[in-house]
């Protein structure tokens, strides 16, 4: 396992230690750091005998979940969780995160809304101090596949920059997420007021969400290459 690989088991271990509990209902996220919090989170439920429920936000949460065994829910049975666990393409210093550059975005953060807590586990990586400074390819925004030429203009206009239609890499036409729409990737510059710009973004009809999670994140932790942790709270 190299540095990188170790910094997110590392993180995502020690958020799993931290804040799963005996009968929580836990929101699992999508990404590769979170596959080493369910395996660690499958290693406590064996171990203690803890009865754990929990919520995918993805097709590949949902596969996670079945292999290691553990208990499936949704939000139909569980519509509060007590903590989501999920991973980030960046964090901010206020603990704003761009989200989706996988394809997951509308799930995880209707699943993050609903927890009492919502943790992030990442690498050292995707620690920036302004959104933007290591994260290269723009704002994930879910859309409803026959809108996205008009949405496309429309957030070119509000942004001043393109956004690109995201295109799959091994099948012809775009990427389609597991809601069936099409996800356009917008690039930005720094901004100072990013719940600002969620906000307008949201209002273009056709958006169905953005990968922009502001206000949202409870915690982040920090895989570091020489094996620690580094633990952030929001402001």
């Amino acid at each position: 396992m190299d540095l990188v690989e170790k910094a997110k088991e590392a993180a995502a271990q020690r958020a799993v230690d931290n804040h799963v509990k005996n009968n929580f209902i836990v929101g699992i996220g999508s990404g590769s750091t979170v596959v080493y919090a369910v395996e660690h989170l499958a290693r406590r439920v064996k171990e203690h005998g803890w009865k754990i429920s929990c919520v995918p936000t993805s097709f590949q949460a949902k596969e996670l979940i079945r292999k290691h065994g553990l208990v499936m829910t949704d939000l139909e049975e569980s519509p509060e969780l007590n903590v989501a666990i999920d991973g980030a393409d960046e964090i901010d210093a206020k603990l704003t995160l761009i989200k989706g550059g996988g394809g997951c975005l509308t799930q995880e953060k209707i699943i993050a809304s609903c927890a009492k807590e919502f943790v992030v586990v990442a690498d050292y990586r995707k620690d920036s101090s302004t959104l933007g400074e290591n994260w290269k390819k723009g704002i994930p925004v879910e859309v409803i596949p026959m809108s996205y030429v008009p949405v496309q203009r429309k957030i070119e206009k509000l942004l001043g920059h393109k956004a690109e239609l995201r295109q799959a890499a091994k099948k012809c036409g775009p990427v389609v997420t597991d809601n069936g729409n099409f996800i356009l990737d917008c690039k930005f510059t720094p901004q100072k007021d990013w719940s600002a710009v969620n906000t307008a973004l949201k209002m273009i009809p056709g958006v169905v969400e953005t990968g922009l999670f502001v206000g949202m994140a409870h915690k982040a932790y920090y895989g570091l290459n020489d094996g620690s942790v580094n633990e952030k709270k929001a402001a």
